[in-house]
């Protein structure tokens, strides 16, 4: 019995490497077993539980926008120089340093809350610790995948799978957040969140990950001419160019419906709290589909063609929204949506990833990152702006069309990226 339970187990695991080869490495596996767990206590304290504590505790949608705003603007000034230390210093030693302040402030949460202690102006302290801390983590999160896999092929593989953990943790880690907090009360998702961090920190402590060489930053103008460099190598190579700028346009069109979905739940479609619950959730359900189509296909090569396609059904897929009066049409639409999202910002990410210098990656995944985080709260004030103007339907009709213009021009530059990823 045990010999065929162990001739089964190999016959599993072969066809698990076949088609996701990146799990063949044991500092891979690490990573995504940890890091799964950790961001979903991350996303249920980021997208759920603090915006819901601030409100309950102001009852003043003014005071969640503040919220929102002072926990993004640290992790818009943070993370040009997160990539430069990503280029640096040791990837891992970042990321651990990221766990063990992010398990400090979520221990914080979770004493301040069990004691009733939590008050507005805290919590406001620590959302700021917390956008300084994802300035911190994102660069560094998405660089540090490459070195988990010891054989390039397999990077493209090891992207998509991160991607899959990332979307996994978005809809598993809100879902549980809305259970704790309807059953047990908001201080258990930071308790949650705070055990999370526990398996990450070790399992990045077990990762036997190759040396790379540390280079200090001696001085701000060594750094600041690190990241000035950084900028001319994304700036003047066309193909990165290219794909960072129809990221920046999905950041500023590409995700208006997310900024007006209070609007079309309520006044639109007619819902409650619940109905905005269903459509918050569909996109990340589309986005897992995305990842996992892409975590079993191939190489790079053909996903040019793929940024464009997606760009295009993306602005299809918003203008149907606009359009929907039916709840069931419109969360089926936002599925869509969602998946093509994730085909464009992670086939972006595969192509960067797998093509660019080394000793430029951290720099230009702070890009890739500043890209879509940096243009998401312009393209909510445009939208709002557009809908309080000419009406949210209209709003969404003006950012899908933006979009199908923006997959056009993209098309006229896949020659440059094609020849790239040839070369």
């Amino acid at each position: 019995m045990k010999i065929w339970n162990r001739q089964l187990g190999d016959r599993v695991s072969n066809i698990i490497y076949q088609y996701l080869p990146a799990f063949r490495w044991r500092n891979f596996r690490l990573f995504f077993g940890g890091q799964l767990l950790s961001m979903s206590g991350t996303f249920m304290t980021q997208q759920l539980t603090i915006p819901w504590l601030v409100y309950d505790l102001t009852k003043s949608a003014w005071l969640l926008g503040v919220a929102g705003f002072v926990q993004f603007l640290p992790t818009l000034l943070v993370i040009p120089f997160s990539g430069v230390l990503s280029d640096r210093w040791s990837r891992r030693d970042l990321l651990m340093v990221v766990q063990i302040l992010g398990i400090s402030v979520s221990l914080s949460l979770t004493i301040l809350t069990f004691t009733n202690w939590i008050t507005f102006p805290i919590l406001l302290v620590l959302s700021v610790l917390n956008g300084f801390l994802k300035g911190l983590d994102m660069p560094v999160r998405h660089t540090i995948v490459t070195e988990t896999v010891n054989d390039r092929a397999d990077w493209s593989n090891a992207i998509a799978l991160n991607s899959v953990m990332l979307s996994s943790s978005l809809v598993l880690g809100p879902a549980m957040g809305g259970i704790l907090i309807a059953t047990l009360g908001v201080k258990y998702c930071f308790l949650y969140d705070t055990l999370s961090y526990i398996p990450a920190i070790f399992t990045l402590l077990a990762m036997r990950l190759k040396v790379r060489p540390m280079q200090s930053l001696t001085s701000l103008s060594d750094t600041l001419q690190k990241l000035r460099e950084g900028f001319e190598y994304v700036s003047k190579f066309q193909p990165i160019r290219a794909i960072l700028l129809i990221l920046a346009l999905q950041g500023l069109v590409g995700m208006s419906h997310v900024a007006l979905m209070p609007i079309f739940a309520a006044k639109i479609l007619n819902g409650d709290a619940t109905t905005m619950a269903h459509l918050s959730t569909s996109a990340p359900i589309g986005s897992l589909f995305a990842c996992l189509y892409l975590s079993v296909r191939r190489g790079i090569a053909g996903l040019e063609r793929l940024i464009v396609v997606a760009q295009v059904l993306i602005g299809i897929s918003v203008i149907s929204f606009s359009l929907s009066r039916q709840v069931e049409l419109s969360i089926i639409i936002l599925v869509f949506t969602g998946c093509f999202s994730i085909l464009l910002i992670t086939s972006s990410n595969m192509i960067i990833q797998t093509l660019v210098a080394e000793d430029k990656r951290g720099r230009v995944m702070s890009f890739y990152a500043l890209a879509m985080v940096g243009m998401m709260p312009f393209g909510n004030l445009l939208a709002g702006t557009l809908a309080q103007n000419f009406g949210a339907t209209n709003a969404l009709i003006v950012s899908g069309s933006v979009n199908i213009l923006g997959a056009i021009w993209f098309s006229a530059q896949l020659p440059a990226v094609r020849h790239w990823i040839d070369s």
